[in-house]
């Protein structure tokens, strides 16, 4: 997905920028950048994450950087900040999200004055660049700004950096958060509404679905007042979100508690002890285990002292074994006991599967899978959940079409996500046994929406029920 953070400043931004950013580490998985303004005018650092921190590649540049005003970002694609010269001046920018109508941009571009666009690696043009291009076709900032929010389809938010000051801007459905907080002498825009809280920085205001802000280091003024329809992505509690986060008064770790007292309540099986896929999973376990009076335990334990993240590499057997070899048994707490395990989704079945095994290989009796959404029908649109290229990627369209042919209509998918429906109660049962899970039970999507807690049509579910 990534994220994104920006400071205002009447002294040097660097740190707080630099640790701002690092606090969205577990956002993105390629690319980590910063750009700042100050005496020598704009400067920019990006380097390549993969395979390291984010504060070990940029340690020496927040000594050699220096600024009042500052914005970066962590991204799974593409290098940013960009800086611009243009009819509107010089700026830096940078986003989150995704475009879904690039071919058609690019054309429009050309057609409205832009001669070319630069190609990164694989001959595709770089997403904050097109926004770049969008916004230059406007006589001033925020009508560009406002501009590319309207022509992109999909969603991005964004900041762009003047010398003066730091536009911020939601995503035109509030898709992405965004906030601003405040201390003495500074103001920052962040997507993670906890990253600059160790900053000393207290929350100051929440951006509405299209929002747009101007902060300096004197204050906030709004540029666009917010829109009244908003569709936040439901993943951000789910999985994406770190659990200190709030969006839209929510807290990440307490809507997990939720979610899992709830699947607890609609639960029969007893097993011996209740565990959570770590990291995103243990929240929800706990709830499951709140509820139930089930006990909570942790049969196997992640290492991650060296192991970069399961989804960093970019071949799809690399990231299965990254995640085996994360995670180790406690064999004391695995042999011959019946475990009810909570993941935050299941996506392609591949590594729970593998992890099924790992449990039946370490003496457990019975392995109850138990993912804290619903069953995943659609690919992402808007936030580049996954990387798969065809939707036959998700496990359950692959039992779908094994059932259905090629001949799959919506009507068709809408009843395999009615969980009180025949063929979603047989594709579960399909997946239970090429998984060889003992029972599989999915977070049905009206309580996982309960979960949340805000209105339903605030929130995207798209990639459960195919409704944009």
């Amino acid at each position: 997905m990534g994220g994104i953070f920006g400071v205002a400043s009447k002294s040097n931004c660097v740190l707080d920028l630099f640790f701002g950013i690092d606090y969205h580490s577990h956002l993105g998985t390629r690319r980590g950048g910063m750009a700042v303004h100050g005496p020598k005018g704009f400067d920019r650092a990006i380097h390549n994450i993969e395979n390291s921190p984010f504060r070990t590649k940029f340690e020496r540049d927040v000594e050699e950087l220096e600024g009042n005003l500052g914005i970066g970002c962590i991204s799974d694609n593409e290098p940013q900040p960009l800086m611009v010269q243009s009819h509107l001046g010089s700026f830096a920018v940078t986003t989150v999200g995704k475009i879904n109508n690039m071919e058609a941009l690019i054309e429009h571009s050309y057609k409205n004055g832009c001669t070319h666009f630069l190609e990164m690696s694989g001959g595709g043009v770089n997403p904050t660049e097109m926004v770049a291009s969008l916004i230059n076709q406007k006589s001033t900032l925020v009508d560009g700004i406002r501009y590319a929010q309207e022509m992109i389809d999909g969603s991005m938010t964004m900041l762009v950096m003047t010398p003066e000051g730091i536009y911020a801007a939601r995503d035109r459905l509030g898709r992405t958060p965004l906030i601003i907080g405040r201390k003495e002498g500074a103001y920052c825009a962040s997507f993670e509404s906890f990253a600059y809280i160790n900053l000393g920085y207290e929350d100051y205001h929440e951006l509405g679905p299209g929002e747009i802000v101007y902060i300096t280091p004197d204050g906030m003024e709004c540029k666009q007042a917010p829109g009244k329809e908003m569709k936040i992505c439901s993943f951000l509690w789910i999985y994406y979100g770190y659990p200190t986060s709030t969006y839209e008064g929510v807290n990440v770790e307490e809507m997990r508690y939720k979610c899992g007292d709830m699947l607890a309540r609609r639960d029969t099986v007893k097993p011996d002890i209740v565990a959570g896929v770590p990291d995103s999973g243990i929240a929800h376990a706990i709830g499951y285990a709140n509820r139930s009076g089930i006990p909570f335990a942790r049969p196997f334990i992640k290492y991650t002292p060296t192991w970069p993240r399961s989804f960093m590499p970019t071949q799809q057997s690399q990231r299965n074994l990254i995640a085996r070899m994360k995670l180790i048994p406690v064999h004391r707490l695995i042999k011959d006991k019946s475990l009810l395990l909570i993941d935050d989704s299941l996506v392609r079945g591949t590594q729970l599967r593998e992890t099924t095994e790992f449990l039946y290989n370490s003496g457990v009796k019975e392995v109850h899978i138990r993912p804290a959404c619903p069953p995943l029908l659609h690919g992402c649109k808007y936030l580049n959940f996954s990387r798969s290229k065809s939707e036959l990627d998700l496990i359950t369209r692959r039992v779908i079409q094994k059932r259905e042919g090629d001949n799959c209509s919506k009507e068709i998918l809408a009843d395999y996500a009615n969980p009180d429906s025949q063929n979603y109660k047989e594709m579960l049962e399909e997946i239970r046994k090429e998984l060889n899970f003992t029972t599989l039970s999915y977070h049905r999507l009206d309580d996982m929406i309960e979960s949340i807690g805000i209105e339903p049509c605030k929130l995207c579910t798209y990639c459960w029920d195919g409704k944009e």
